[in-house]
This record gives structure tokens, C-alpha cells and sequence, in this order.
């Protein structure tokens, strides 16, 4: 059985830590959920049990916004984090290599962070379409403010003039999927303190910039409406019906 509910939650400024462990708790609930009612219906159908009552697995959509980190995606390379210990301490940051995929990325106030925790059993199997999907909801939610985004060849995450030497990317993508349940997800600049990147290699891409809707647009947004008209947009597209 399909289930299209979404849970949402925004999270507000938590601590990077605190929500990894909290996404890695949803995620492995999940996994182990979906485990236990597959093995369930190998048994009904083996007439080892009883059929039971079809149990849909959950889904969560989270938004939130982390203090000033780099975080390093499994692919990603360390000495692509430019700052060393005292670096760090001195920009109010901490770094942490983590189980996405990607490079390194930096997370931060003004920023959108969203991290879907799917099964996608309940809407496709298929991670480059999911990908594609999340790239679509910030193309339209950012075509909502007048702006033109699109992709870059060969890379995930949002960009403008990606076929041009002006290329920026103002949103960056890492996912980690097992047995299709998702976690990680996006890091959108909506007023984001873009002077963190350059302490890095964004995504281990040294010769592209980096922008924000508060700077492509030359004034502060209101986060809070980016965040409603993006989550409009990702329940759209994947067909959810969220709930609180």
C-alpha cells in the first residue's frame, strides 16, 4: 500500500548534530518498519502467518536551519575544507564528514535546509528522477520570485547561467538512500552569509561561484514565505498530502 501522507516539521535553528541524530532515528525506524512488514508478507504468502492488516511505512518532510557548519559527503575530499581547528573556532563553525553522498558543503542562518525522509516505495523508485523532482521544486519556487535558475551538466543542485562563465549555484543536493528510504536532502540560500564558502570548495567545485535569493533579488527575503511556497511545490510535485 502507497502512502502519499508526509509528515512536516520544522525544526527552526537546531544544532547540526542534533538533527542528524534525529533524521538517523526516522531513517532507521523506517528501515526497520519496512523490513519487519516485508518479511510479514513473505510469511502470509509462504502460509507460514496469518495476513495482517496492511501497515503503510511513514514519510517525513523536515525543514530547518543549522548554525554555522561544513559538512563533507562520503565522495568529497577533506582538504577541501579550507579552515584547520583554529580556522574554524575563529568563524563560530564546526565541521563534521558525514554519510551523504557529495563533496563539502556549508550549512548555515539563512538557509533553508530540508531533509526528506521518504519511502519512496510510496512515490518512485528511481534516485536520479528524485533528485531531478527536488531540483524542480527550487526552480519553481525560485521562477515564483521572477528568477531564472535551471541545472548544470554533470552536477546536482539548482544553478543560474550554468551555460556561461556568470554559473552560480544557490542550491546544493547530498542524498543517502537504503532499501529506498531517503534522509539528507537540500541546502537552499535564501539569506545566507555567503562569505562561509569561501573558506571552502563547494561541492569540489573551485571555479563557480556561489549566491543567494537575497542577493540575486538585492534585498532580504522573507524565509519564512520561501519556506511555505517551497513546501507547496514539493507536495505538488511528489503528489503528498502533508501533514502536521
Amino acid at each position: 500500500m502507497k502512502n502519499k501522507k508526509v509528515i512536516f516539521q520544522d525544526w527552526g535553528l537546531t544544532d547540526y548534530q542534533v538533527a542528524w541524530d534525529r533524521q538517523e532515528a526516522l531513517f532507521a525506524e523506517t528501515v526497520k518498519l519496512k523490513t519487519e512488514i516485508r518479511n510479514r508478507s513473505l510469511d502470509a504468502a509462504a502460509g507460514d502467518a496469518e495476513p495482517e492488516e496492511e501497515i503503510a511505512t511513514p514519510n517525513y518532510l523536515i525543514f530547518c536551519e543549522h548554525p554555522h557548519v561544513y559538512t563533507l559527503g562520503k565522495s568529497g575530499k577533506a582538504e577541501h575544507l579550507l579552515l584547520d581547528e583554529q580556522g574554524l573556532k575563529e568563524k563560530n563553525a564546526v565541521y563534521y564528514p558525514i554519510n551523504r553522498g557529495g563533496d563539502i558543503t556549508y550549512h548555515g542562518p539563512g538557509q533553508i535546509v530540508s531533509y526528506p525522509i521518504l519511502d519512496l516505495d510510496n512515490f518512485f523508485t528511481d534516485i536520479h528522477l528524485y533528485l531531478r523532482t527536488l531540483e524542480d521544486t527550487i526552480i519553481l519556487t525560485l521562477a515564483d520570485y521572477g528568477l531564472t535558475a535551471g541545472r548544470y551538466p554533470g552536477y546536482t543542485g539548482v544553478w543560474f547561467d550554468a551555460d556561461n562563465e556568470r554559473a552560480r549555484k544557490i542550491c546544493a543536493m547530498g542524498v543517502r538512500c537504503s532499501r529506498w528510504v531517503t534522509m539528507h536532502g537540500l541546502a537552499f540560500n535564501v539569506n545566507t552569509d555567503l562569505g562561509y564558502f569561501k573558506n571552502i570548495v563547494p561541492c569540489g567545485i573551485d571555479d563557480k561561484a556561489v549566491t543567494s535569493m537575497e542577493l540575486e533579488l538585492g534585498r532580504k527575503v522573507d524565509i519564512n514565505e520561501v519556506k511555505e511556497i517551497l513546501k507547496h511545490h514539493i507536495s505538488v510535485l511528489f503528489g503528498m498530502e502533508m501533514i502536521a
